[in-house]
């Protein structure tokens, strides 16, 4: 059977070009679905919507417009710790069970948005663990090698995109597992800003820290998910409606990114996973990205307290009433470590707070040097075998570079970026990019920017269709916060008055020219020396420029102290762009030397010095 090309903008162009209906689709899908069903026993649904049950969605999207819904049509599966109305929400324990009337509040966003659930996901009971196998519905079978595992606890949700049957599933993300199976499947996997995409109607790991987690087959469908669910609900007091990003290094021609020490990278054994890092490194440099060695001492001193502190407490006190009435319908590994939690005593819940707080203002100067960093998604993948009898110790080197970033309240994106050999040979490997709260947007345009450049080698699986990272995102759902501001005399880098814009926050963006309509004078008085542009019909040229973007919230400050005659208004690039920037009062000409023909300010002072 030909499989659908599942990728958002794939299906938006065939619904406005009338070549599908969602109608169509589901029963398509459902035709997929059963045929994979036939194929391979990957235990990853735990209840697959039927027929009739996709069609209901696809029916009410009928009278509606493709061209004002971003997810009309697009078919997503949910992880089974997230509620859809009518449909049993089990957290992968059949004793647990319930039926919710609403569906989760980040579900509700994506239908309103016109997406399409086609079913619930396997998952690691209660969302504790990394890798897929602690769940009486099955071990959830690797999609590319199904005698390994396929990541946890969001196990189902990727390994349904992976296969071809979503375009896009929700998971959660406490500790990794949003990110841990999209590197195991090839896909890419988003671990939003927690409190980003609300939780309401999500069964809690740890309330404090839970993250509901995006898996796509591109960043730019990932980021177009991201803006139909997040925003505060006020059902859940952990959701928060995040400021503008600010700059985005994703998409700028250089930026600094931290890579690990060389005594602190692990691959666990595995011989593919040093060269596979140092490769997606190089495609980062190509970009135009700077490595800065960074330690990584305090973020792993962080993620020693997921499971060796309070927070255990906190995945105990998520189901305190069932486990205290049933242990005994507890997964074995998930009760062994979710008892724990009852032991831990409040000075100890404290001392270890106190030591977060700590480590964390160790960890925050790493950020003033660096825009994000990259580390490997995991340093390795194990078979269902081995992890089912080591299923501790394995599942702890899963972690290794996930466990601290929600403690630090930090975001990230996994990012395939290739395919390993020898034994390992056709499993996925992948990177994670990592930046502060908020930065989802510039990390998503990087991870796209990335994954592009590992097309084809990351493209195909045997389970999924040839794909192109598709087009970086652009932010519509995402204001940056951010003005940009030509500037052509003492504001340039380097040039006395450039300290205006650095401090306040200012960075440069590109060096451009202008419009060929413009005079640029050399102003009396000083110092320092400053120039006047001022806008011709005849007699101009280029003048060189530099374009620098500052917070919004910083402009008003820094127009204020601009002297006259210069003032702020709106140049023409030479791309035909505008942009705010310098301008001068046409009377200040006349006692000004007209300075045009040297083409910018650089290269005047350097005349006259």
């Amino acid at each position: 059977m030909m499989r659908l090309d599942l990728s958002i903008p794939a299906l938006r162009a065939r619904y406005l070009d009338g070549s599908l209906t969602p109608a169509l689709l589901v029963k398509l899908l459902h035709e997929q679905m059963l045929a994979e069903d036939a194929a391979l026993d990957r235990h990853l649904w735990i209840r697959r919507l039927m027929l009739d049950e996709m069609h209901a969605y696809a029916v009410a999207l009928e009278k509606a417009d493709a061209k004002t819904l971003p997810l009309y049509g697009i078919p997503f599966a949910i992880k089974d710790n997230i509620d859809l109305a009518g449909i049993p929400t089990t957290a992968a324990c059949p004793e647990f069970a319930y039926t919710p009337e609403a569906s989760a509040t980040v579900v509700q966003r994506l239908i309103a948005a016109g997406a399409i659930p086609v079913g619930k996901t396997n998952l690691d009971q209660f969302a504790t663990g990394l890798v897929g196998v602690r769940s009486p519905y099955g071990a959830c079978r690797n999609s590319i090698n199904p005698d390994y595992v396929s990541g946890g606890s969001s196990a189902g949700s990727a390994v349904a995109v992976a296969l071809g049957l979503a375009s896009f599933s929700l998971g959660t993300d406490t500790a990794g597992s949003g990110r841990v199976p999209a590197m195991f499947n090839n896909l890419v996997g988003l671990k939003p800003t927690c409190g980003r995409i609300p939780a309401t109607g999500v069964v809690p790991a740890c309330r404090t820290l839970d993250a509901v987690s995006v898996f796509a087959l591109t960043a730019a469908d990932a980021a177009t998910v991201l803006g139909a669910a997040q925003g505060e609900d006020p059902l859940d007091a952990y959701s928060r409606t995040m400021p503008p990003h600010g700059y985005n290094f994703g998409a700028a021609s250089s930026f600094r990114f931290g890579i690990p020490r060389e005594a602190d990278l692990e691959f666990h054994g595995n011989p593919e996973g040093p060269a596979q890092f140092a490769q997606a490194v190089a495609h980062l440099r190509v970009l135009g990205g700077t490595p800065v060695e960074v330690d990584l001492t305090p973020f792993r001193a962080v993620a020693t307290l997921l499971y060796e502190g309070p927070w255990v407490a906190e995945r105990y006190q998520a189901i305190r009433p069932f486990i205290e009435a049933q242990p005994q319908a507890l997964h074995p590994v998930t009760r062994a470590i979710t008892e724990k939690g009852a032991q831990i005593s409040a000075p100890d819940t404290f001392a270890a707070l106190y030591r977060l707080k700590e480590l964390e203002r160790q960890t925050r100067p790493v950020w003033e040097d660096i825009d994000c960093l990259i580390t490997p998604t995991a340093g390795t993948i194990y078979t269902i075998d081995a992890v089912q009898a080591d299923p501790i110790r394995l599942n702890s080197n899963l972690g290794h570079y996930t466990n601290y970033v929600n403690l630090l309240d930090l975001s990230a994106v996994a990012v395939p970026t290739g395919f390993m050999s020898g034994a390992l040979a056709g499993l996925p490997w992948g990177v994670t990019l990592v930046a502060p709260a908020g930065q989802d947007l510039p990390l998503l345009t990087l991870a796209s920017r990335l994954h592009a450049r590992t097309v084809p080698t990351v493209g195909a699986t045997p389970h999924a269709p040839h794909r192109l990272a598709s087009a970086t995102p652009d932010g519509s759902p995402f204001p940056s916060g951010q003005v940009q501001v030509a500037v052509c005399g003492a504001h340039l880098s380097g040039l006395p008055l450039n300290g205006q814009l650095t401090q306040r926050g200012a960075r440069l963006v590109r060096l451009v020219r202008s419009a060929p309509c413009y005079k640029l004078f050399a102003l009396p008085g000083g110092p320092p020396r400053r120039p006047g542009m001022l806008r011709v019909d005849e007699g101009g040229a280029a003048i060189e420029m530099e374009v620098w973007e500052l917070p919004a919230r910083e402009f008003g400050s820094f127009v204020a102290g601009i002297p006259a005659p210069l003032g702020m208004g709106t140049v023409a690039l030479e791309d035909g762009t505008q942009v705010q920037g310098f301008v001068c009062e046409a009377y200040a000409s006349a006692q000004a030397q007209d300075i045009t023909h040297f083409g910018g300010w650089r290269s005047y002072l350097r005349s006259v010095s």
